[in-house]
């Protein structure tokens, strides 16, 4: 687990000039981890029955695309993993974002479901997650998935942390479900490695 939470902190650090952007405002609480899903979310029900006639779920479906409406944020999915030097495949476009296909997908019915992404690119253009810094509580997130209905989540909570200092429970398999979302945050220090902070979103599931 704590390999896993220092290779994504590595990973979305460019170690560039700063793209310039105030430190983003915190707000509301961590969500809890404990305990199960009480309901599935909406988008994770059962669908028609499958040809021999077992229910169908939607649970596992690859997320393909993210959209928060408000902020005009719609950045396609990819999967992503570990890379040889230990550190997360995160997309080469910054236009795109990365789900960590070690963990739970969005619309899982436990765990923290992870989204990361670049606040800006090699060149200072902003990046896909650059719109995180705009999000406020009450923000609604869509996420598309193949062969599935979309899951749809609320944003509770923004919170800033230290690269070194990203909560564990990030990267939880079980308890309560959640979207978390990760970019860069200042401040930025060429020096020792680009951005020394990470912006987390977090956003709970809208309940049927």
């Amino acid at each position: 687990m704590a390999v896993a939470v220092a290779a994504v902190l590595a990973a979305l650090a460019w170690t560039l000039r700063p793209a310039g952007t105030a430190e983003p405002s915190e707000f509301g609480a961590r969500p809890p981890t404990a305990g199960p899903a009480a309901q599935s979310p909406a988008g994770t029900e059962p669908g028609r029955a499958d040809a021999r006639g077992a229910p169908r779920s939607y649970a596992g479906a690859e997320p393909l695309d993210v959209r928060v409406p408000r902020v005009s944020l719609d950045a396609p999915i990819e999967a992503v993993g570990v890379a040889a030097d230990g550190t997360v495949e995160v997309p080469d476009d910054a236009d795109a974002v990365g789900w960590y296909r070690h963990g739970p997908p969005p619309g899982a019915p436990a765990g923290s479901a992870v989204l990361v992404g670049h606040v800006d690119d090699r060149t200072g253009d902003l990046g896909a997650f650059a719109r995180l810094y705009e999000v406020r509580a009450g923000d609604t997130i869509a996420v598309a998935r193949e062969d599935a209905p979309p899951v749809r989540y609320e944003v509770t909570a923004r919170e800033v942390v230290d690269k070194e200092r990203l909560p564990a429970e990030v990267f939880r398999r079980d308890g309560r479900p959640v979207l978390t979302l990760i970019t860069c945050a200042p401040p930025y220090d060429r020096e020792r490695g680009g951005y020394q902070r990470n912006l987390v979103v977090y956003a709970e599931p809208v309940r049927t």
